[in-house]
C-alpha cells in the first residue's frame, strides 16, 4: 500500500456535522453507507443556490465514488442503491422521488431542518424544480425511527449523568412521551437548556393542563411525591 503523502497547504474542504461523527458514525457499520453518506455531504455543500440535492444519476457519473466501490462496474449501481438505502433508513439522508418525462428521478438531501422544510414547499408546489415534477407516486421522505428520551436530551440539552437520568425515568412514569418531548424543545427554544427548567414546564402543564385542552394521563404516582423525592437531598432538614 502506498503511503498518502499529506495535505497541501491549500485545499478545498467539505463540512461534516459534529453530530454526525458523535451520533451517527459510531451506528454505521456498511463501509459503503459511510462512503456514500460522504460523498453526498462533498457533493451537496460543494453545490450553490437553494435547494441542494444530488440524484442517483449523479452519483452513478461520480467516478471517484464508483470507484472507491471496489466492485463491478455491474454492480456498483446495485451497491450504491443498496448503501442508499442505509442512509435514509438511517436518517442521514432525506429521499425525494419525483417525475421525469415519465421515469422516476431520486433526489437526495442531507436531513436538515431547512432542507426538511425546503421538501415540503417541493411537495406543495411552491419550490419548482425545472424539468421535474410530483409524479402518480407520493414523494417520499424517509427517516430514522425518533430518537428516545434520552437520545433526545442528550442532543439538545446536554449530557446525562445518573441523577438525571433517574428523573428522566420517573417523569416517564408520570407524563406521557409527547409531553416530554415537548417540553424539551420548548425548554431549548428558550434556551432554558436544564432538566429543572423542562420539568417545571411539565408541572405546570400537569396543573393547568395545556394550550391544546389535553391532561396528563391517568397514574398512580403522586407527582408531588416524586419532586419531593428527587429534590429531597437539595432539601435542609
Amino acid at each position: 500500500m502506498k503511503q498518502f503523502e499529506g495535505f497541501p497547504a491549500r485545499m478545498q474542504f467539505t463540512p461534516i456535522p459534529n453530530l454526525f461523527i458523535s451520533k451517527l458514525l459510531p451506528r454505521i457499520h456498511d463501509i459503503y453507507e459511510l462512503k456514500v453518506t460522504l460523498h453526498i455531504f462533498r457533493d451537496i455543500y460543494g453545490k450553490r443556490g437553494h435547494p441542494r440535492f444530488v440524484t442517483l444519476k449523479d452519483l452513478l457519473s461520480d467516478s471517484g465514488l464508483v470507484k472507491s466501490l471496489d466492485v463491478k462496474s455491474e454492480e456498483s449501481a446495485k451497491l450504491l442503491s443498496n448503501a442508499l438505502d442505509l442512509a435514509v433508513k438511517r436518517g442521514t439522508i432525506l429521499l425525494l422521488e419525483l417525475d421525469r418525462d415519465g421515469d422516476p428521478e431520486e433526489l437526495y438531501f442531507i436531513n436538515t431542518e431547512n432542507d426538511k422544510k425546503a421538501l415540503e414547499k417541493i411537495r406543495n408546489g411552491e419550490i419548482v424544480l425545472e424539468g421535474l415534477k410530483l409524479g402518480k407516486r407520493t414523494s417520499v421522505i424517509k427517516t430514522e425511527t425518533p430518537p428516545d428520551i434520552f437520545t433526545l436530551y442528550e442532543e439538545n440539552v446536554g449530557m446525562l449523568n445518573p441523577l438525571i437520568a433517574e428523573w428522566i425515568k420517573e417523569a416517564e412514569n408520570i407524563y406521557p412521551e409527547s409531553w416530554i418531548r415537548d417540553a424539551i424543545k420548548e425548554a431549548v427554544s428558550l434556551n432554558k437548556r436544564n432538566w429543572r427548567y423542562i420539568d417545571r414546564i411539565l408541572e405546570n402543564w400537569s396543573a393547568e393542563g395545556r394550550g391544546d385542552g389535553t391532561r396528563k394521563r391517568g397514574s398512580e404516582t403522586d407527582p408531588e411525591k416524586y419532586r419531593k423525592q428527587k429534590y429531597d437531598h437539595l432539601v435542609k432538614r
